[in-house]
């Protein structure tokens, strides 16, 4: 039995010790204390925010639940601390949503080694040696909004424009995912041009209304942008906008937080955009489960939705925002 086994152990028979001394009889209830840590990879995207504040939220409902978030500035070298550090003070249960593949396999195998079980939300690592994964289907995102592009361009086999496509960070497989799945809908559309190759915005706004300038400047014929993310799309709207160009262009992103991608279909700034849910509050009832002897599945993924003028109205209303 490992030092932090222990120590629930012990928790958990005094406790029942004091219950049989205090009432003699009655039903004996769990008194295990959960302390779960989370490394985030960054706390300045807009979904990342939504991410820590759903995780928080699902944490308050269990009273036996410390959570702890830290913050890896967007650094991989920093959140590889992050994790050693949660390994040091051998925190029950290991949530991580890591920055890139590769850069956080090591660590995340560390922390197995020593036996903590890690849950990895949203990007994955290169590794099987953790107990789930949760998170979105970026392929079938990618896929979902190729159609919409593909039909708005005018169908299968008669869809014509020049689309600027702006990448998320470029070592990221969530990037490829959305990349692939979006370009396999144009296969064989001879009428349609990608104009840029792997510009990467970084899944940042100002990054994205930046290379939409440029490409502004350059290219006198843009018919749409597809933004890896709602903050990239609308950058491009904003950048397109500036030029006085927007009215010609059909903006798609990738997200579908209410105040923000939804609202800007909503005001009709973005064309569509899709649903890419957090998976914070999922991880924690999966590694609450894991923790109470309960056997979870190796992955879970987490579903989709297409956000356009149809539905936007009625999701903002749900959501207080109407």
């Amino acid at each position: 039995m490992n030092r932090r086994s222990f120590s629930k152990w012990l928790l958990a028979f005094t406790s029942t010790t004091l219950l049989v001394t205090a009432g003699g009889t009655g039903a004996l209830q769990a008194a295990d204390k959960y302390v779960i840590g989370f490394s985030q990879v960054t706390t300045v995207e807009p979904w990342r925010v939504q991410f820590n504040k759903d995780l928080r939220a699902e944490a308050a409902l269990h009273d036996n639940v410390e959570l702890i978030i830290s913050d890896a500035n967007d650094r991989t070298e920093k959140q590889v601390a992050d994790v050693e550090n949660f390994i040091r003070q051998e925190v029950d249960a290991l949530l991580i949503s890591p920055k890139e593949a590769a850069g956080l396999t090591g660590v995340v195998e560390q922390a197995t080694d020593a036996g903590i079980p890690v849950f990895v939300l949203d990007r994955n690592v290169e590794t099987d040696k953790f107990v789930q994964w949760v998170g979105g289907n970026n392929a079938l995102i990618g896929v979902a909004a190729g159609k919409f592009a593909l039909e708005a361009l005018g169908g299968k086999g008669n869809a014509k424009g020049k689309i600027v496509e702006i990448w998320g960070g470029l070592g990221i497989t969530a990037t490829f995912e959305r990349s692939e799945g979006f370009h396999d809908a144009f296969e064989g559309e001879d009428g349609v041009e990608f104009l840029l190759d792997q510009q990467s915005g970084d899944w940042k706004q100002d990054q994205a209304y930046d290379i939409m300038s440029t490409a502004l400047r350059n290219f006198e014929d843009i018919t749409m942008v597809y933004g890896h993310n709602d903050p990239m799309a609308y950058g491009a709207y904003l950048a397109a906008k500036d030029a006085g160009r927007e009215k010609d262009i059909i903006f798609i992103g990738v997200d579908g937080l209410p105040d923000e991608g939804v609202m800007w279909v909503h005001k009709g700034e973005l064309s569509a955009t899709f649903l890419y849910p957090t998976p914070g509050a999922e991880g924690l009832r999966q590694a609450l489960k894991y923790l109470a002897g309960e056997k979870v599945e190796k992955s879970i993924v987490l579903d989709t939705e297409a956000i356009t003028s149809e539905n936007a109205e009625e999701i903002l209303k749900r959501n207080g925002l109407l």
